[in-house]
């Protein structure tokens, strides 16, 4: 059996002060079928909180105001890292940022190390934006700072 904690270790906490490649895991609102998105827009405000945000337009947010469980996967310290939580609105609206993003918190109940036995990640997954990259740098110092005063 995993051993579970109720709060994030250093070494994520760490990794998750940088723009982090997550799935999120939510129930669908309409079919209550689990479902999973990849978001990167992420970050720890505490080692009981992590924050993220997300389009006003995104299916996602219905589901976790339908339903708040939701479950994070984390590629980081060389594992797979499975964050479970309650996921509730801090604004509806992120200041200083050209659309509309709504921001989240998850209080975290569980962290387990999701990798399989005898096995480690030995290269993270990696991702880039495929538009203007100075103007994907720009959005995210934006967003980033956002979340930050929300």
């Amino acid at each position: 059996m995993t051993d579970v904690a109720t709060t994030l270790n250093e070494a994520l906490f760490a990794q998750l002060q940088l723009e982090k490649l997550t799935l999120l895991h939510t129930i669908d609102a309409e079919s209550g079928a689990p479902t999973s998105s990849a978001i990167s827009w992420i970050y720890a405000k505490s080692p009981e909180t992590v924050r993220f945000a997300l389009d006003q337009r995104s299916r996602l947010i219905e589901n976790m105001k339908k339903n708040p469980a939701v479950s994070l996967t984390i590629f980081a310290a060389n594992t797979v890292n499975i964050v479970q939580g309650k996921a509730s609105v801090v604004t509806d609206a992120l200041d200083e940022v050209p659309f509309k993003l709504t921001c989240f918190d998850v209080s975290i109940e569980a962290v387990r190390d999701g990798m399989f036995y005898g096995a480690r990640i030995s290269t993270e997954p990696e991702y880039e934006k495929t538009y203007d990259k100075r103007a994907a740098e720009k959005l995210d110092q934006q967003v980033f700072a956002a979340m930050k005063k929300a």
